[in-house]
């Protein structure tokens, strides 16, 4: 790998273990993910896409580091540190506590992490919102309030407000209208020039993968078998 990649992902492989499989309850190790190689560059946008099952959103889950894997995954040559790397999921109002009102939700990622003072939190997150595309009064405002897109931008703007080096996009727009998905890309495209943080971008949307990414990767049944993208049914 150059030594100009912003993360990197070397020989990962990943397995699934059942041992009701096996004979005599002996355990087997199913592949998940067979030595994959990645990189993103810095300042880039990365195509990930494939059929479901094929193992995307298990290697993300890698990077993130929510499950264990073989090989070594390094984030400007150095294990990531969790807040270094952050997640958008596919259902962006399952990720968020419909009890709490979206100044909570936000100011949640500083606590937990201890960042800023609580007089500073408000500021820091008055400007995320802004960037995302929505004012300060979506801080009083519970999660059953918002669109579908606005709870993405939400999402999005709790895992920016720990200004992660690389943000992961898995199915981000899957669950949105045409409309707000396309205004979606349209916010990872404006963030990624205005911040230059990496965005891992992963989809089985042809047109959103060539629209938002420069450069793609192709998985099937666990591997990288392309670099270019294929169209998928």
């Amino acid at each position: 790998m150059e030594s100009t990649a912003l993360l990197s992902v070397r020989n990962v492989s990943n397995y699934y273990s059942n041992s009701n499989l096996g004979l005599f309850g002996k355990n087997i190790k199913k592949p998940v993910l067979n030595n994959i190689n990645m990189e993103i560059r810095a300042g880039e946008i990365f195509g990930l896409t494939g059929k479901s099952g094929c193992g995307k959103t298990t290697l993300a889950r890698c990077i993130l580091g929510l499950i264990n894997y073989e090989g070594e995954i390094l984030l400007n040559g150095q294990k990531p540190c969790n807040s270094r790397i952050q997640m958008v999921f596919q259902e962006p109002g399952s990720s968020l506590n419909p009890r709490k009102k979206i100044g909570w939700l936000m100011e949640e990622p500083l606590t937990i992490h201890n960042i800023g003072k609580p007089k500073d939190r408000k500021e820091m997150i008055d400007k995320m919102l802004l960037k995302v595309g929505l004012d300060s009064s979506y801080k009083t405002r519970r999660v059953y309030e918002l669109s579908g897109g606005q709870k993405q931008r939400v999402c999005i703007a709790r895992s920016l407000i720990l200004k992660p080096k690389v943000l992961i996009a898995d199915e981000a727009i899957s669950s949105l209208d045409v409309s707000a998905g396309v205004k979606i890309l349209n916010l990872f495209k404006k963030l990624n020039e205005d911040s230059g943080v990496g965005i891992l971008f992963i989809s089985h949307n042809k047109n959103a993968v060539d629209y938002l990414c420069g450069r793609t990767a192709v998985m099937e049944n666990g591997k990288i078998i392309s670099d270019s993208f294929q169209a998928f049914q």
